[in-house]
């Protein structure tokens, strides 16, 4: 795997103490409910191992991620807790589930029926999760046709239904109804269970944006995912949560050079100047998670000001015009994501500029970009670890 060096000029450092206030405002919403991590897609750019290793000194004990593989790497690097693998799996992937001790979310009743035939004969039950889908539309078990498939001999012998969860796809809108429809329909589900005697251990519908909106949907388990890290796709009309962004991205002025009215900055000449004007060139590109879109559109913080990306933003460079800002030089600080001076950049804007979701932007962030960690309750801008 690549590994940058410490002299590496770009970096993103994600700051642990804003990661426990996260935490603990999740707590504060959440209530009675146990907390399930989401750490999939490297802790959304954050870091998956360190991420882990960090929620887990706040008390957190159960986390998510996607994909068998994304599991696996947290069991190799000493993670010994519940790891739930939420996303589509294959039979063929069942034995390194099982050898790994990762716990599956089912969500039909081939899958149910072949995930039983890989837990060897005689062992204790294996716990696995349902998942029903309520209006996703995506992956889960129509609601009626969860009895029949509980009926199946699987769940008497070789499996433990320890989980049943759904998916709530609207969360985060204005209006309210459909996600109230498939709260009820869940409700509705569970009632059916309940009175044929059938308890389940967690029980869990609660994204984010959920566990801020629809206090029906704090069951015995919530899944914060985007708000561990700071953000939230919610509107302005819900009101902003007390979330603060865990991550700061930042490299440095490369070179610099002036250029007349009439010159151009970049491939295909998208930008050229219509005044004298200074250019600093950022080492990052889209190859970095910097996005091409965001070539003419984008501002970084160089000297505490927003300035403007010009030209087409290039895989490995991005340029700015610094013409606005008096003194600056080369290796001064450029700011992608976070706060110099009074002045703040957050994935949202970067989001905003791209027309996408913080998500993405978070989750772009590309592998040569070392991550550094300000360990909580550290000095601020001490980072002692690395990955």
């Amino acid at each position: 795997m690549y590994q940058p060096s410490e002299s590496f000029p770009t970096s993103a450092s994600v700051d642990l103490t804003a990661l426990a206030r996260n935490v603990a405002h999740v707590r504060r919403l959440a209530a009675h409910a146990d907390v399930l991590a989401v750490v999939k897609a490297n802790a959304y750019g954050h870091g998956a191992v360190e991420i882990t290793r960090a929620l887990q000194q706040l008390a957190i004990h159960r986390f998510g991620v996607a994909t068998v593989d994304e599991g696996i790497a947290l069991r190799h690097s000493g993670i010994q807790d519940a790891i739930l693998v939420m996303g589509a799996t294959v039979p063929a992937q069942f034995s390194e589930l099982v050898a790994h001790r990762l716990t599956p979310v089912l969500y039909r009743a081939d899958l149910v029926a072949a995930f039983a035939a890989q837990i060897p004969s005689g062992s204790s039950p294996y716990p696995v999760h349902l998942k029903i889908d309520t209006g996703m539309g995506r992956l889960g078990v129509p609601p009626q046709d969860l009895p029949e498939l509980l009926e199946q001999s699987a769940f008497r012998t070789g499996l433990r239904l320890e989980g049943l969860m759904t998916h709530l796809s609207d969360a985060d809108n204005d209006e309210a109804e459909h996600t109230e429809s498939q709260l009820a329909r869940f409700q509705s589900t569970l009632d059916r269970l309940h009175q044929r005697g059938l308890t389940i251990p967690l029980v869990h519908a609660a994204n984010s944006a959920a566990i801020i909106r629809y206090p029906a949907s704090l069951y015995s388990l919530v899944r914060p995912g985007i708000m561990l890290y700071g953000y939230h796709t919610l509107s302005r009309e819900t009101g902003a949560p007390d979330l603060q962004p865990i991550l700061t991205w930042k490299t440095c002025v490369a070179h610099l050079h002036r250029i007349q009215p009439g010159e151009s900055v970049s491939y295909n000449r998208t930008f050229i100047a219509s005044r004298p004007s200074r250019i600093a060139v950022l080492p990052i590109g889209y190859a970095d998670g910097y996005n091409r879109a965001l070539s003419n559109r984008g501002s970084v913080l160089i000297g505490g000001r927003r300035l403007p990306v010009v030209g087409r933003v290039c895989m490995d460079m991005t340029m700015v015009d610094v013409t606005d800002v008096q003194g600056v030089r080369v290796g001064d600080e450029a700011i992608l994501i976070g706060r110099q001076g009074t002045e703040r950049i957050t994935a949202a804007d970067l989001a905003s500029w791209q027309q996408t979701i913080p998500y993405e932007i978070l989750c772009a962030i590309g592998t040569r970009v070392p991550r550094r960690y300000v360990p909580h309750a550290s000095p601020a801008g001490t980072a002692v670890q690395e990955s």
